[in-house]
């Protein structure tokens, strides 16, 4: 542009402040959206998100609850609120194998060269995760009120009921997004979760009272961190909860966010 030019421009420029940088909060509601949207594009994962809960249901219930509480519907009462807690530590795999696929896309390499929130594009994972929980826990829920679960403390323990689910996935995710973080593949992700959260879930009181274990065995399910979340969910849905068993139900969620989450930043940052 020429000296007359901008001479001629000179009278209606202005000099505008620069827009404000966007919160933390708002970049990582921005990698949610992105998270979310990963539904539309891959139902499948919805597919997979709704079956898995439902067979689980209705095969415990169905087949081994007669044998285990005297009928069906007394074992869903107990059942319930264990297998809500099972799926959302299962379902927090997701968080690990979506950041994989990322990361072999190069994705996370153009997300780094952006001004945002270091931990936005994993915060990001969460949210997408919040709704994978409220998904399958909602579907859970509705087919034990088909069956005849009914929760102690009506909606209030509902409610309170998922928020833990929500804390709970949120600390677990955690791991598998620093596992996402040092494999190479979804599907190593996927192995190496499930071969430790297995052990995990099936040696607690989900699915059965450890007072029908070997003393050595209900010795580890009582401190089994999966043990008290699962305490905790049955005593908020029925209303008997107390605040030592939230409190101890949530030190695991709390201690994996303070600690894997600057490690996350620490190998983002190194990678």
């Amino acid at each position: 542009m020429n000296d007359n030019a901008t001479g001629a421009l000179a009278p209606q420029l202005r000099p505008v402040a620069a827009p404000a940088r966007p919160s933390a909060a708002s970049n990582a509601l921005v990698f949610g959206w992105r998270a979310m949207l990963k539904f539309k594009h891959l139902p499948e994962q919805l597919f997979d998100l709704v079956m898995t809960p439902i067979m689980f249901t209705l095969l415990f219930t169905f087949v081994f609850g007669g044998a285990l509480a005297g009928s069906p519907r007394e074992y869903l009462q107990y059942f319930l609120p264990g297998i809500l807690v099972q799926t959302t530590v299962f379902n927090s795999v997701y968080s690990g194998m979506g950041l994989a696929t990322d990361m072999g896309k190069g994705l996370f390499d153009r997300f780094r060269s952006l001004p945002i929130w270091p931990l936005a594009p994993f915060a990001g994972l969460m949210v997408g995760d919040v709704l994978r929980h409220l998904i399958a826990g909602s579907i859970i829920l509705t087919i034990g009120l088909i069956l005849g679960y009914r929760p102690g403390e009506g909606v209030l323990g509902v409610l309170a009921g998922f928020a833990l689910l929500i804390a709970i996935g949120f600390g677990m995710g955690w791991i598998f997004i620093v596992i996402g973080l040092t494999v190479r593949t979804p599907m190593t992700v996927m192995t190496i979760g499930f071969s430790f959260m297995f052990p995990l879930v099936f040696a607690s009181n989900i699915m059965v009272d450890p007072k029908t274990m070997p003393g050595w065995l209900r010795t580890v399910v009582d401190v089994n961190p999966v043990t008290l979340m699962t305490t905790a969910q049955r005593g908020l849905m029925a209303g008997t909860a107390t605040a030592g068993d939230v409190l101890l139900a949530l030190a695991a969620p709390v201690a994996l966010t303070v600690v894997l989450a600057p490690l996350t930043l620490w190998l983002y940052r190194r990678k």
